[in-house]
């Protein structure tokens, strides 16, 4: 693993029962930077993620993680990380701080700096005021940033974000955005995420990688992709469209419907 490595996968291969999910990822993010993997559902992006994070087994020098081996330093790696997944993480029953205390102690920060770090997640977040509502009277967006404050109050070096603004407004969507960007900026942290939103990934990534059927199709800045394709007013939708063959519902639309319906239930929290 290079210095400036965040996350290397090494021929990184998984299949559940007789299909192949992800088929000989080679991958390197660098610190510091918002990585961007990209495809249609069943492209692969969310068993690469999974496995990244230790919650699937892969074999030993297959991935490292600041440079611990994940199959090797399982529980060392998820401390250094910080996950968002698609589905709901918050629970609806707690106010905002008892949720954000309940991934402090799960990540074991410290007592005596846990409710300043909570209270810090939150203000980050931009949830201080909401802080001791129930999370079943928050709005969508505010779900989303409750999930990010669960994520960050460990103080994690990479953030990982699953499909992060799916089902969200175009306001909630840029909240989300505006406190992951102030957070980078301020701690230089690595950001490693998924979306659909090709909009998104072009304004918000430093780099992109394409996955189509369980292999990465290409790599490169989103300027790079986009320059590449020799399109006059080209945008990061026609790179998908070149190296996917279709649309982002092309490998399942059923997929997308559901998780755009895991989105929802946050909406309808508020």
């Amino acid at each position: 693993m290079t210095e400036a490595s965040a996350v290397e996968v090494r021929g990184l291969r998984y299949a559940f029962g007789d299909t192949t999910a992800v088929d000989g990822v080679e991958l390197t993010v660098c610190q510091g930077e918002i990585f961007g993997l990209l495809g249609p559902n069943g492209a692969g992006k969310t068993t690469t993620i999974r496995a990244i994070t230790a919650l699937l087994p892969v074999p030993p020098g297959t991935i490292s993680v600041f440079g611990l081996d994940v199959a090797r330093r399982r529980m060392a790696v998820r401390r250094l990380i910080g996950y968002v997944p698609q589905q709901l993480s918050a629970d609806s029953g707690l106010t905002g701080v008892e949720n954000v205390s309940l991934f402090a102690r799960l990540f074991d920060v410290p007592r005596r700096q846990r409710r300043a770090r909570v209270d810090e997640a939150l203000a980050m977040m931009g949830l201080t005021e909401a802080a001791g509502r129930l999370a079943k009277t928050y709005s969508g967006g505010m779900i989303r940033r409750l999930e990010l404050a669960q994520a960050l109050v460990s103080s994690p070096r990479l953030l990982i974000l699953d499909e992060p603004t799916i089902g969200l407004d175009p306001v909630a969507r840029a909240s989300v955005w505006e406190r992951v960007g102030a957070v980078r900026a301020e701690t230089g942290m690595t950001v490693l995420l998924t979306t659909h939103y090709m909009e998104e990934a072009e304004q918000s990534c430093d780099r992109v990688a394409l996955m189509h059927r369980g292999r990465l199709g290409t790599l490169g800045t989103p300027r790079e992709l986009i320059d590449g394709l020799g399109i006059p007013g080209g945008t990061l939708d026609d790179v998908f469209r070149a190296y996917s063959g279709g649309s982002l519902d092309d490998d399942g639309q059923k997929g997308i419907r559901d998780v755009r319906a895991t989105r929802r239930t946050a909406g309808r929290l508020g």
